[in-house]
């Protein structure tokens, strides 16, 4: 059991999108555990004056229906604070989304919110301390055995395979085949492989700089130096192909 000497409040947010700058809180829950080790709940729907994404309804399970007779964050930011006040926070990638997107709807409330003193447990960090994310730890997990030569190309890749295999077994929902295993566990849509594109509602978005989530082919029409600039910049290759593709077509486009 916890032993605490404070309340410790485990924070999860449902929300519009995962931009920290853009994007607003549609639903929040606090499970508050006091220092005796009873807990205290407090749940709320969210109106984030912004319309929700499909791709986020898709996730989550909120329209915009659900939420439009909800309060807006700045009408109940006193009421969290106050249930906050005093607490420690916890949650699972917590430190780097729940609390920061939180901390900018106090901020945007301009309600204050005080961090100082407050300690940050996130729950993930632990997972990935004590189950490392290594091919090693992988293989010791998985097929109980250790990993001799790790970092040797070919027992590297053959560790893979015994891997996969024993997924496979361990997990029948994945099922046994290429395909079936990709719609079980999502199949990445990528763009180039540095990710400098990313798709959002299936629109090319830039993924960094000062135009990040902004549609490429929109800014190479605005600004079609900063296709220049890209292209003169020490970019991967595959991300200034994948940039001269979309900027072809957009200029196709253009002058069609």
């Amino acid at each position: 059991m916890l032993q605490l000497t404070k309340p410790l409040a485990f924070i999860d947010l449902e929300t519009t999108g995962v931009n920290l700058g853009t994007d607003r809180i549609i639903e929040i829950a606090i499970v508050k555990v006091l220092t005796d080790g009873n807990r205290s709940v407090k749940r709320k729907l969210i109106n984030p004056g912004i319309s929700i994404p499909k791709a986020s309804s898709d996730v989550h399970g909120i329209t915009d229906e659900m939420v439009k007779d909800a309060p807006f964050f700045k009408q109940v930011a006193q009421e969290l604070k106050q249930f906050l006040d005093g607490c420690d926070l916890a949650g699972y990638n917590s430190n780097r989304f729940d609390i920061p997107l939180l901390v900018e709807e106090f901020l945007r409330a301009e309600v204050e919110f005080e961090m100082k003193g407050r300690k940050m447990l996130d729950v993930q960090q632990i997972f990935y301390k004590m189950e490392p994310r290594t091919l090693s730890a992988a293989y010791q997990f998985y097929c109980q055995k250790s990993l001799e030569n790790a970092h040797s190309a070919e027992v590297d890749a053959t560790a893979t395979l015994e891997i996969l295999s024993s997924q496979v077994e361990r997990y029948p929902a994945l099922g046994n085949t290429v395909d079936s295993i990709l719609k079980s566990v999502g199949e990445e849509q990528i763009i180039d492989f540095a990710r400098r594109f990313v798709w959002e509602n299936g629109v090319e978005v830039f993924n960094f700089g000062k135009f990040k989530g902004k549609p490429v082919a929109e800014v190479l029409r605005s600004e079609p130096q900063y296709y220049d600039w890209m292209m003169k910049g020490d970019f991967p290759q595959h991300t200034k192909n994948k940039l001269t593709e979309i900027f072809t077509r957009t200029m196709l486009k253009k002058n069609g």
